[in-house]
């Protein structure tokens, strides 16, 4: 995958900062944009967990600060629900004049309501997804419920959320409640995906209930439980996301499976791993796959390692190899299975070796053929699978060339 930070300007002009997630060929099959929480930012961990893994999925993601927290411009104080709306409608603008309209709207508890309201207002979305999203907007009101006073009597007053103080104004939740949730939900033109934790103590799961007693269909529930409102569990984040790119899937206009991206930018195998843990993304030709390692090696175990891929390499090649053959000369191989295992051995336990001081890779491959094939064909087979090209390389000379590439400043 591949963050592009980009920067457009909503209604009023403000310059609003953003990341944009992208697939590693830059060829996604859709485009999507995620709205964070209140008060939050595009860089809340919830934000970039899902939003990466939908681009490793093949969905871009544009998730931005709205107007005045994180990096963007502007004064949060002076905005209210409707502005974030109004910042949602001018990502999509941003999305359609500089790469392609978006199909997909994601919003994370308050941000889940504005997605819902800003979904009317832009022709080209087909699937909106709510995490832990309030049915009514002026849920937010509960957040500083006690400050309400001084807000109606003062026109605004400083507020603590989560360790942190904005001010906030009469406006603001004059806004809140003007907000007429029921009809907007009702007349979407979209799918609606909502997902919620029974175990959210911030926003409760009947406004899951009641977001979905107002939709039409076709909408889903999807429980998030054991999550927490800020889905602070990397796992939940994860799951979220999978689920979110499978069920969106079916509303994008994606080109059939097994078609080439001959205009793919580096169509070379490219893989990623980052400063915490093993887990590594890795594209290749089009498609993206996660190794790690076992957590008792210091992995989260998200993935097969190095080595499992090499064995599936190898026992990959074997099996097509001897399809390939069996349908030159027309024999009823149904189906070829090819078991694998790997280890290393001391070269004493190996008669062919030369240094038994030294340790070598051993593998182990059995060859399961089904089909009404004689003893002949069989035997035939067996000595096919050791001319597949994966056997043949490991067994030639390799030969690694590694450079290091420049950054530019």
């Amino acid at each position: 995958m591949k963050s592009k930070k980009v920067t457009f300007q909503n209604h009023a002009g403000v310059e609003l900062a953003a990341v944009l997630e992208l697939p590693e060929d830059e060829q996604p099959l859709g485009f999507a944009i995620f709205a964070h929480c209140f008060t939050c930012t595009k860089n809340v961990a919830a934000a970039v967990n899902i939003c990466r893994a939908l681009s490793r999925r093949r969905i871009a993601v544009l998730r931005f600060d709205f107007t005045g927290l994180g990096d963007s411009a502007g004064d949060f104080s002076a905005t209210t629900f409707s502005d974030n709306v109004a910042d949602i409608i001018a990502a999509s603008r941003f999305l359609s004049e500089s790469y392609s309209s978006p199909e997909i709207l994601i919003g994370h508890s308050l941000g889940g309501a504005a997605v819902i309201h800003a979904a009317s207002q832009i022709s080209s979305i087909r699937a909106i997804a709510t995490i832990a999203a309030p049915y009514h907007p002026h849920h937010a009101m509960r957040l500083f419920e006690s400050y309400r006073q001084e807000i109606e009597d003062e026109g605004e007053a400083k507020v603590d959320i989560a360790g942190r103080t904005f001010v906030v104004r009469k406006a603001f939740l004059d806004d809140l409640e003007e907000q007429k949730p029921e009809a907007i939900i009702r007349n979407l033109s979209a799918a609606l995906l909502i997902m919620h934790s029974p175990r959210d103590t911030v926003v409760g799961i009947e406004n899951a209930a009641e977001i979905y007693q107002a939709a039409r269909h076709p909408k889903n529930f999807i429980s998030l439980d054991p999550a927490d409102h800020l889905l602070t569990r990397k796992e939940d984040s994860q799951y979220a996301a999978e689920m979110i790119a499978t069920w969106a899937r079916r509303y994008l206009d994606i080109r059939e499976e097994g078609t080439s991206f001959p205009e793919a930018i580096d169509n070379r195998v490219t893989v990623r791993t980052a400063s915490s843990g093993f887990r590594t993304d890795m594209f290749v030709n089009g498609h993206p796959l996660v190794a790690d390692e076992p957590i008792a090696y210091g992995g989260t175990n998200q993935g097969p390692s190095p080595y499992d891929y090499l064995l599936a390499a190898l026992g990959a090649c074997t099996s097509m190899t001897l399809q390939m053959y069996a349908r030159q000369k027309s024999w009823p191989l149904e189906t070829a299975v090819v078991r694998l295992h790997h280890e290393k051995i001391h070269a004493q336990d190996c008669a062919d070796c030369k240094d038994p001081k030294h340790k070598i890779d051993k593998f182990e491959r059995e060859i399961e053929l089904f089909g009404e094939l004689d003893s002949e064909q069989r035997q035939r087979l067996l000595e096919i699978a050791e001319k597949c090209p994966v056997h043949r390389t490991l067994h030639s000379e390799v030969k690694i060339e590694t450079t290091l590439k420049t950054l530019l400043p």
